[in-house]
Parts: C-alpha cells; sequence; structure tokens
C-alpha cells in the first residue's frame, strides 16, 4: 500500500504523536510504502519513510493554526497528485480518506448554554470538525478508543456508518515493576503521570494520597508531567512525602510504582495507564477514562465516588501482584491495514 500519513508534530512527543510515529514505522516494517507529512518532525527520521516538513505555523490561537497547516498539506497533495496513495489524517483536514479522532469531539460543547457558545473560536472549530468527519472523500474514521467512538455517534449521528472498530494504542517495551512486598499499612508509592495535570485530576489525586496518607504511614507520592511550580500549591498543606519531577521519561518510572492513579475529568484512552499495565503496576482509574472498558472492575470508580472508596480501592490494589498487559504497535499496525482493507 502506498499510505501518507499526516501529523503536524511527527516523533514519540505526546499521545497523539507518539501514535502516528509507532504506527508510521509498523506500517513500514511490514512493506508499505509510508510518507508523512508534517510540520516538523522532532525525532531522528526512519530511514524507510519519506518524511516531508511543510513547516512550522504559530501555534496559537489553536483553530487558525489548524486552518493553516490544513491549507499547507491542501496545496502539497495538490501539488501531488497520486490516485493510488491511501491518505490518513491524524489532524483537523480535508483532503483524507481515512482519519483517526484522538480526543473527545469538540461539539460537545452544544451542551452548553447558548451565549457560551457564541464566538469565532467556537464556531471555527465546529466547523473544523464537521469537515474533518463529514468531507465527501471521508472513507472511514477510527476512534482510538470505544468511548470516543460513542461520543461521535452521538454528535454526528450521519457519520455512524463510517465508524469503523475502535483502534486503541500500542505499547512500547516498558521495565517491569519487580515484585515486592508491601506492609499492610504503611509504605508504598503511588505515582501520577500526566501534564495536563487540571483534565487529567491531579488535584483530585492529591486529595485521595493525602487521605490515605492517614492510614499508610511514609506513604510516597510520585508526579510526573507538570511543571513543578505549576502545581506545587496543591501540597501546600504536605510536610514531605511527594516527589515533583516534571517533564521527564515516564517509562522508567513505573517499576517504581505500586499503584498508577489517574482519577481523570476527561480521557479519550489514556496512554499512561496502559503503560503502567505493561509494566505491571495496578492501576485505579476513573471512568471517564476511554482505557476503562479493558480493566477490571476493582481498578475503576466513577469519577464523583466518595474519598472513602478512592481510598479504600487504593488500599486494595496498592502493591498487588500484576502480569503485565501488552498490546504491541504490530497488532496497531494490523488493524489499520484492515480498516483500509475494508473500507477501500
Amino acid at each position: 500500500m502506498n499510505i501518507l500519513q499526516i501529523v503536524r508534530r511527527y516523533g514519540p512527543v505526546g499521545g497523539m504523536e507518539r501514535y502516528v510515529w509507532e504506527l508510521s514505522r509498523e506500517l513500514a516494517r511490514l512493506g508499505h510504502q509510508v510518507t508523512v507529512l508534517c510540520e516538523s518532525c522532532l525525532a531522528e527520521k526512519p530511514e524507510n519513510i519519506q518524511v516531508i516538513e511543510l513547516g512550522k505555523v504559530r501555534e496559537k490561537p489553536r483553530w487558525i493554526a489548524h486552518l493553516r497547516f490544513s491549507r499547507r498539506v491542501s496545496n502539497w497533495i495538490s501539488a501531488h497528485p497520486d490516485q493510488q496513495r491511501i491518505i490518513h489524517s491524524h489532524e483537523r483536514c480535508n483532503v483524507h480518506h481515512f482519519t483517526t479522532f484522538h480526543g473527545p469531539p469538540f461539539a460537545q460543547v452544544k451542551s452548553k448554554v447558548w451565549w457560551k457558545r457564541i464566538s469565532p473560536r467556537i464556531m471555527a472549530n465546529l466547523y473544523l470538525e464537521q469537515r474533518e468527519l463529514c468531507a465527501p472523500q471521508v472513507k472511514a474514521i477510527i476512534a482510538n478508543s470505544t468511548l470516543i467512538a460513542n461520543r461521535l455517534r452521538h454528535y454526528y449521528p450521519a457519520v455512524a456508518e463510517r465508524l469503523s472498530n475502535p483502534i486503541t494504542p500500542g505499547v512500547s517495551m516498558i521495565p517491569k515493576r519487580p515484585a515486592r512486598l508491601l506492609q499492610e499499612n504503611s509504605g508504598g508509592v503511588i505515582g501520577f503521570v500526566g501534564k495536563e495535570w487540571k483534565r487529567k485530576g491531579l488535584d483530585i489525586a492529591v486529595q485521595i494520597v493525602a487521605e490515605l496518607r492517614q492510614q499508610r504511614a511514609g506513604l510516597e507520592f510520585i508526579v510526573a508531567g507538570p511543571k513543578p511550580d505549576d502545581v506545587r500549591h496543591l501540597f501546600k498543606d504536605w510536610n514531605g512525602g511527594f516527589q515533583l519531577l516534571g517533564e521527564t521519561d515516564s517509562a522508567a518510572l513505573y517499576a517504581r510504582f505500586d499503584l498508577l492513579l489517574h482519577p481523570a475529568r476527561q480521557e479519550p484512552y489514556g496512554m499512561v495507564i496502559a503503560e503502567a499495565r505493561a509494566a505491571a503496576v495496578p492501576v485505579l482509574v476513573s471512568d471517564a477514562c476511554g482505557i476503562a472498558d479493558e480493566l477490571d472492575k476493582i481498578s475503576v470508580l466513577p469519577i464523583h465516588a466518595a474519598m472513602a472508596d478512592w481510598t479504600c480501592a487504593c488500599q486494595a490494589l496498592i502493591g498487588q501482584t500484576q502480569k503485565p498487559v501488552i498490546r504491541d504497535w504490530a497488532t496497531v499496525a494490523q488493524e489499520q491495514i484492515d480498516c483500509y482493507q475494508t473500507f477501500t
């Protein structure tokens, strides 16, 4: 197959970007001709993939950045026609045959009161999203979780026939958590990973761990992702017992965790949860995570569950011996090929 992948930032630098980076490399390993169209490549270019950089656009406002990048993509496609090419976008473009939807639909803004929906930003984002999903050349829409697929079906019922089975992300090799026993009511390390800390519920996690520390002496809390100065205020009543690591390679961290806590308010999938599972780390997450339907019931709580329920679940899960759960990127690539074949 001749496959063109479209992403603004090409490289393992974020959840969506990691998805495109790994998918494109696996497709190329399988012998397909892969081209990546991007603003910039943020890693060493794979030798077996043609990477075309269109140049950076100004980051903000984001909706204008989407429009500018989309225009550059359209111009390049017009200048390089190829009837055999499968065009697969991960951005707000309008020339693609396939689009992978990585986040919650912007159309959920329609549930807000009308005066909160009147702005150029909102109108532009609704236009970009509808164009991405409903343009006549679009053959299939691939959600990255069942949660997102259901929301797309709700907000855009006209595209139901274009919705493929969700293709969830894979996981690269992660160092495993060594087996270790914890005392019943003391010690242990709880981890939180997520740069967008408000959406991912760090403030909730801080409350949960603070409450749990009343029951477990010596419990530690490690936070990776957000800038320390942005979240230090959440720990103003703490007297030690926490580490704020900022942006760091989380892969090596999971082996230190005895539980990953992720009480997200909104999480389309939850790559850090999949990574923790691959490292044999027990997880406790909210039901607002797309990955929740892949987990045991004991590992999922309603986002608005009582604090006592969260702490009780933490106590039950922390330090449990787990088997690694690994979904590799080769499986993701094969599912994507099946999707191409089904809808073309």
